[in-house]
């Protein structure tokens, strides 16, 4: 059967064992079903993966209509920004332990391929997080999120923060930190400090104070579809990261801005993928219970 798509990019987690033979099982199960394969520049440099063109995130982007990912979570979020700008769907294959959105398991990894080349997937789509740092009303840094906005004092000291919607006073956040989480991002880094798990068809952003300092400071969920403003009020060497992108050295009166991007991530998942199955196997709930609890 001929694949709806023509033009893969394949993405890996170079610095992981055994991701060259990996990456080249994957390309000959691209090129047999008659795609054009390119492989993601530090990729094709960092494993020595040699007879397919190797590109930017910009240009696979620009050039391709499919994207293979292969590794954990941390080498999807790093693509999927980019990716995203252009409307490319993505597979997740994860060369670990299964991943919430690197969930193909590298066993099935020709089957699954197979079945999403022939149109048999489902699909789902994502929102991420657009950010930007202001310092005297004037933007410093601007930043693209797929899991959260973190901010943290870079010292062991209190941050004092202070948090409006759409320039509604919210409150002020005396704690370790901060995390604005999308509802990806609500089970990593805010599902740690205590946050609650988010549908990724939820229309929100979580809002989780780190170790905070008062009891009543708690996690809120807000509707995505206005500004969240972040002001640094009080703290010690406070820091902002969007998902893996840090910015250091902020200064009291800055200002953090979060809207919702106007690119969401595409994922395809094999037949069959349902986001409770993968929390099930993540999150372990299947232990304790009989064979058949859940269906599966």
């Amino acid at each position: 059967m001929i694949s709806r798509f023509r033009h893969a990019a394949l993405v890996g987690k170079y610095q992981a064992q055994g991701m060259r033979p990996l990456l080249e099982e994957i390309a000959h199960v691209l090129t047999r079903r008659g795609l054009e394969v390119s492989v993601e520049a530090a990729t094709a440099q960092n494993t020595g993966i040699t007879g397919y063109t190797a590109l930017s995130a910009d240009e696979l982007g620009r050039h391709c209509d499919i994207a293979i990912v292969v590794g954990g979570d941390g080498t999807m979020l790093g693509i999927a920004r980019h990716l995203a700008r252009f409307g490319v769907p993505v597979v997740g294959i994860n060369q670990g332990r299964l991943g919430f959105i690197t969930d193909v398991p590298v066993a099935g990894v020709a089957r699954a391929l197979n079945a999403v080349l022939n149109g048999d997937y489902e699909e789902e789509t994502r929102a991420m997080l657009e950010g930007h740092v202001l310092r005297g009303g004037e933007p410093i840094y601007d930043a693209v999120a797929m899991n959260d906005v973190v901010l943290r004092s870079g010292a062991t000291a209190m941050l004092e923060l202070r948090v409006a919607v759409d320039g509604q006073f919210v409150a002020n956040f005396r704690a370790d930190g901060l995390i604005l989480a999308s509802p990806t991002g609500s089970t990593a880094y805010a599902l740690s400090a205590g946050g609650p798990i988010l549908h990724p068809s939820v229309a929100g952003w979580l809002l989780v104070p780190i170790a905070s300092h008062m009891l009543s400071n708690r996690p809120i969920v807000l509707p995505d579809s206005g500004e969240v403003t972040i002001d640094i009020v009080s703290g010690r060497e406070p820091s902002v990261n969007f998902d893996m992108q840090s910015l250091a050295s902020l200064l009291h009166g800055d200002r953090i801005s979060v809207r919702r991007s106007a690119h969401r991530v595409r994922f395809l998942h094999p037949p069959g993928w349902n986001y409770y199955a993968t929390l099930r196997r993540k999150l372990h709930w299947n232990e304790g219970a009989l064979p058949h609890d859940g269906h599966g």
